[in-house]
């Protein structure tokens, strides 16, 4: 019987992600690492298999689901699931907290590489980039024509922003170097210039749309048919979000019929399908989740995400614990 904490690492991490987890320097003892070499998703029996063997933590990344029934797996010694991500849609957080298991993710850290991809999609898509391509690289390109390719501005252009937090916030500076007009829309006022009130108003001003709300019952499918009815014929939408905040068949439906012109899309609704149509549809540029993909932020990400789960299982209380009211600490959930 070991006295060193029991950690579940649910998916292979970059190579120094799980270091916070086995350092000698603390809070508390190095933890027992159970990583799994498997790089697929963990379904539920799954999970409920490895929890029931006996384990405190849990670092996980979004593909792994937690609900009330996998926390009962737990039996009482899961105390932290560390999630690898900004997002936790993939947690039922009051199941989490009635557990007694707190839940923490990695915030912040996410906000500059996520921001990125979300302006190469504005500019892919607004250029027509990815269908250029794919006529060169299939020997089609017959030469410089005057009205080949043809896109749009995004210099001086009007980009609407749904959801203002630090993603959203960093692609509105990116957008000063485009001299492009910047609004925003978000569940409550934020104070700041460029607010508005009424999305679908945001979505009739704008010539680019970037969504950047967290998945939630009220944000699904939050842009629909009438919305995409709401945009310019010209506009670009973009989402590197999560993917069930767009109706795929609505989209592909809009971008067949010239509802609007383009789309960049970096997730999607059931991951790692994508919608037929969605595949098939004019103007649509397509990205496999990469938001957050680069060498530097994903080993960040995983070892911040793992110097929480130790934090935790250390009677400590990180500052991105969403529910610390789970382990009975004062501190409030905002």
């Amino acid at each position: 019987m070991t006295d060193r904490p029991r950690v579940f690492v649910t998916r292979p991490l970059p190579a120094g992600g799980t270091d916070p987890l086995a350092s000698a320097d603390g809070p508390g003892p190095p933890c027992e690492i159970i990583q799994r070499t498997d790089d697929e998703p963990l379904d539920k029996d799954g999970l409920i298999a490895v929890l029931e063997d006996g384990i405190d933590g849990v670092v996980a990344v979004l593909t792994e689901r937690f609900d009330a029934d996998v926390f009962a797996a737990g039996k009482g010694r899961l105390r932290v699931v560390s999630n690898v991500a900004v997002g936790y849609d993939n947690i039922d957080l009051d199941a989490a907290t009635a557990a007694g298991v707190v839940i923490c993710n990695t915030p912040g850290i996410v906000d500059d590489p996520t921001a990125d991809v979300a302006f190469l999609l504005i500019l892919a898509a607004s250029r027509r980039a990815s269908e250029a391509e794919a006529i060169l690289r299939r020997g089609e390109w017959t030469g410089f024509h005057m009205e080949d390719f043809l896109g749009r501005d995004v210099k001086g252009a009007t980009l609407g922003l749904v959801g203002y937090g630090g993603i959203g916030r960093a692609v509105a500076r990116r957008a000063q170097g485009f001299d492009m007009e910047v609004i925003h829309h978000a569940r409550r006022p934020t104070g700041d210039p460029g607010y508005i009130d009424d999305l679908h108003e945001l979505l009739g001003r704008s010539d680019v749309v970037s969504l950047h709300v967290p998945l939630s019952p009220q944000s699904r499918h939050l842009i629909g048919r009438a919305e995409l009815a709401a945009m310019k014929r010209t506009a670009v939408l973009v989402n590197t979000s999560r993917g069930p905040v767009v109706d795929e068949e609505a989209l592909a439906e809009a971008l067949e019929q010239g509802v609007i012109f383009a789309a960049g899309i970096d997730v999607y609704e059931r991951e790692p399908a994508v919608h037929p149509r969605l595949l098939a549809a004019p103007g649509a540029v397509l990205l496999p989740h990469i938001g957050t993909a680069t060498v530097a932020r994903r080993t960040a990400m995983s070892q911040m995400a793992s110097a929480s789960a130790r934090g935790v299982l250390a009677g400590e209380m990180p500052e991105y614990a969403l529910n610390p009211e789970a382990a009975g600490s004062p501190l409030s959930r905002d």
